[in-house]
């Protein structure tokens, strides 16, 4: 897992484990958004299990999937939702963290 901190309330990460989520908490993390649609390869973690192990540690999560079509206003409008929302520090995460970071930055001028 190689966390990358964007600013003080955003990190981004590639893919996640279950058994990365201890570890996250543990860095003081309050919310996680995904933004990997499931399925997208073979053995790729399921977000239903991700979120049912974060639930359990008391961190947030949404899913806020960014497929081939790239960041699109419906993917927006969930990562204002989520940062509305939620706690932070946030993480976002996809395959590589590009999607992620993306995301967070297309809602940097939308959020004053």
């Amino acid at each position: 897992m190689d966390i990358r901190q964007i600013n003080e309330e955003y990190s981004v990460s590639g893919q996640i484990t279950v058994d990365d989520l201890d570890e996250i908490k543990a860095q003081g993390f309050k919310s996680i958004v995904c933004h990997r649609p499931d399925g997208e390869e073979p053995g790729q973690p399921a977000f239903a299990d991700i979120a049912a192990r974060a639930e359990e540690l008391g961190i947030k999560i949404k899913h806020v999937p960014v497929g081939p079509m790239g960041v699109t206003e419906e993917a927006i409008s969930g990562m204002m939702d989520a940062l509305d929302d939620f706690d932070r520090p946030m993480l976002g995460y996809c395959r590589s963290g590009a999607r992620s970071t993306n995301t967070y930055q297309k809602t940097l001028p939308l959020r004053g």
